[in-house]
């Protein structure tokens, strides 16, 4: 299986992005979420974020307990997710991407 490249590349080019819109910035991000639910229309979008985001965090739960790891091993992606959105589940696929062992019969 292909290591996740495309993953990563979205990951470093948001989280960049993040960070610089985040330091130019004039106002905090709380302030800023709870001015973007203040409107209707903003407030779907919002919303909608953290429904994809809530079923990005169910996936990566369910894929970490069938992989035999505890909720404890996903706190920091599922933290992520909470505050950044698609950050977290970006950084789990990565992480998980490029840890993953291949299947014996593909490692000849």
């Amino acid at each position: 299986m292909s290591r996740p490249y495309l993953a990563l590349v979205a990951l470093l080019a948001f989280s960049l992005y993040t960070a610089w819109s985040m330091a130019m910035a004039e106002q905090s991000l709380l302030a800023f979420g709870l001015e973007l639910l203040s409107r209707p229309d903003t407030a779907q979008v919002v919303i909608d974020l953290y429904l994809l985001a809530s079923l990005a965090a169910l996936w990566m739960y369910r894929d970490a307990r069938a992989k035999g790891r505890s909720l404890f091993s996903i706190l920091p992606y599922l933290t992520l997710t909470v505050v950044f959105a698609s950050i977290g589940p970006l950084t789990y696929i990565v992480v998980e991407g490029f840890l993953r062992t291949r299947p014996l019969e593909l490692r000849r």
